[in-house]
């Protein structure tokens, strides 16, 4: 029996407008689009302390605070 798949996210995406408000959660998906960066690479750099830290609102739910990462590609 094949095991069922099951999308990661509700299927709606984040607009980049998103971004622009310091205070919003940005979902990973939005993340990738504005740093350019993988998972892999976002959660690595976290784990160095190169990135900003997630918030974890739930088991399977973590946001990037939007004036945290504008904070770190203004710095590169």
């Amino acid at each position: 029996m094949e095991a069922q798949t099951r999308p990661r996210s509700n299927g709606t995406p984040q607009p980049l407008e998103a971004a622009r408000h310091p205070a919003a959660l940005l979902k990973i998906e939005t993340v990738k689009q504005l740093t350019g960066l993988g998972v892999t690479t976002i959660y690595g750099k976290m784990a160095k302390g190169e990135f900003p830290a997630a918030v974890k609102l739930g088991a399977r739910c973590t946001r990037w605070r939007a004036g945290e990462v504008m904070a770190y590609l203004e710095s590169l």
